[in-house]
């Protein structure tokens, strides 16, 4: 996308740019109420924004995964004997957080909180054959099937994970073009994501007109329920965190909230984790006082696949809107979202709303209409900005437990 020059006339479009998304969002949400109350049933119409960039989401979500856990997987520097104990970790949180995630939501049941109706036919799942079946079913039948027609997240999980293993060792090849081609297939993507971000609230904008006129205000009750769901859980995962680091750091809780809280803050501003991740290197750094290689370890590593957040709030949210339709989703159908939320949340990119990309290939795992996505809009700006922190304080607590028990200077001592 070609921005404006910063000495150019502020036009219209560069005025919508230089707004913070949030703020789109907002005023597009206040702009859809009322228009969705003015203009009553015609308000209906207006829902096809939010299809249009439905389907743009769902054609990014399984080359954007792909790009994303080979090129972390090739990039990744990991010293020898660290990379087990790091994927340890990683997948020890992030199984934690969906299994909180998935707790929560069995519990309160926010999608039950209000009736939305008899389930559309599009909302019908299909019937979940067996595990061995699932496997055989997503072994990819060739190299772009999975990446066409909305493919399985599985065949692109494994695909991804075939080429992400097999390009480490060529990653330092003399020939540059492997780690170049990489590089230029997901900037490349990068780049039409924003393209689709940038309108979103154009989407928000139809769907809350959409609903408010042609089901008045009760379509959004369960949204309140969802919200409340969402920080509960996101705050019991921190809990989890902060006990972990009291158990198998030196650091204590308190002194690592202090010494991370600009990382923190950050993460909540921007809703970006790769915008957050120098300033979090940083504060593990300089003012925890971790080691150079636990910090990098964990702020730059282990952020490519550390995204506890997402991958809580994407099971949440299949959960949610299942509940919402009134479909029982089987134990196999909620392993089957706790597998392709791990996978989607690696693909998530660390740039706002992003989420809402990989969230479709959660949603066709298990047979959700992905156009039920665009109710969750509305929220999803301040949503995003919780799990963004969350996920960075998944990093900082890999960090501290990388970092051990034992001060540096601690060991110094016993060695002199």
């Amino acid at each position: 996308m070609q921005f404006p020059p910063t000495d150019a006339p502020p036009g219209l479009w560069a005025r919508w740019l230089a707004t913070p998304l949030y703020l789109r969002i907002l005023g597009a949400l206040v702009l859809g109420l009322l228009t969705g109350v003015v203009l009553g049933e015609q308000a209906g119409a207006l829902a096809m924004p939010a299809k249009l960039m439905l389907r743009m989401l769902s054609a990014l979500a399984p080359p954007l995964i792909l790009f994303a856990i080979v090129r972390a997987l090739v990039m990744a520097e990991l010293p020898a004997g660290t990379a087990p104990r790091l994927a340890k970790l990683l997948l020890l949180n992030t199984t934690v957080a969906i299994a909180i995630g998935l707790l929560v939501a069995n519990l309160l049941q926010p999608g039950t909180w209000h009736e939305v109706g008899p389930t559309p036919p599009a909302a019908v799942a299909r019937n979940a054959p067996g595990p061995l079946e699932q496997f055989v079913d997503n072994i990819p039948r060739s190299l772009l099937g999975p990446l066409t027609d909305n493919g399985s997240v599985v065949s692109v999980i494994i695909l991804a994970i075939a080429f992400g293993i097999a390009l480490r060792h060529l990653r330092d090849r003399p020939l540059r073009t492997v780690r170049d081609a990489i590089d230029v297939g997901f900037d490349a993507l990068i780049v039409i994501l924003r393209w689709v971000i940038e309108i979103i609230p154009f989407g928000i904008f139809g769907i809350i007109a959409s609903i408010v006129g042609t089901k008045g205000f009760a379509a959004f009750i369960p949204l309140g329920g969802f919200v409340v769901a969402v920080v509960l859980a996101l705050l019991l995962q921190a809990g989890w965190y902060l006990v972990r680091i009291r158990f198998g750091s030196w650091v204590r809780p308190g002194q690592v909230l202090r010494g991370t809280r600009d990382a923190l803050v950050m993460a909540f501003s921007t809703a970006s984790s790769t915008a957050t991740m120098p300033v979090t290197y940083a504060c593990l750094r300089d003012k925890v006082g971790l080691r150079e290689r636990s910090a990098s370890l964990g702020a730059l590593v282990g952020a490519n696949f550390n995204n506890d957040g997402t991958a809580l709030y994407e099971a949440m949210a299949a959960l949610f809107i299942a509940q919402v339709l009134g479909m029982e989703l089987s134990l196999t159908q909620q392993l089957l979202v706790v597998v392709t939320s791990m996978a989607a949340s690696v693909g998530a990119a660390g740039i706002p709303e992003a989420g809402l990309v990989t969230m479709t290939m959660v949603f066709m795992a298990v047979g959700l209409p992905v156009e039920y996505i665009a109710v969750l809009f509305s929220v999803d700006w301040f949503l995003d900005r919780c799990r963004t922190t969350i996920n960075v304080m998944g990093d900082i607590n890999v960090s501290a437990l990388l970092d051990g028990r034992q001060r540096r200077d601690e060991l110094l001592e016993k060695a002199g």
